[in-house]
């Protein structure tokens, strides 16, 4: 990302988890607090009680979601539970830590922009 495109996120990023911590009542702890949100989102159960295992999957479902605005992931469908199951349709690029966060919430704040009104 170049430094303009940086600068633009890093403000998007920020009035996200202000949003965020103004509907929740409290900010998220960490990106993975946020991917559980949008798993519980896409899941659309409501508020229920998830094993480790399940909140594992929501982060998943979460992931495979956001990264499908970038062509990566592509919905299958539901399982007979309702879960959604998704599928690598293109390659993630290597890349370091602090660019795998970047992009991670670049496709956070676009999950929001278009699934939410969060973010008007």
């Amino acid at each position: 990302m170049e430094n303009e495109e940086l600068e633009q996120l890093k403000i998007e990023w920020t009035q996200l988890l202000s949003a965020l911590t103004e509907t929740l009542g409290k900010a998220p702890a960490d990106l993975n607090s946020i991917l559980f949100l949008i798993g519980i989102q896409e899941l659309g159960k409501g508020p229920v009680h998830f094993s480790k295992e399940e909140k594992q999957d929501l982060i998943h479902i979460a992931t495979c979601k956001i990264l499908s605005y970038s062509n990566y992931y592509e919905l299958e469908g539901l399982d007979k539970e309702g879960w959604p199951h998704w599928k690598l349709i293109k390659k993630i690029p290597s890349m370091d830590l602090l660019a795998q966060e970047q992009l991670m919430r670049w496709h956070v704040v676009q999950y929001f922009k278009h699934e939410s009104d969060l973010l008007d």
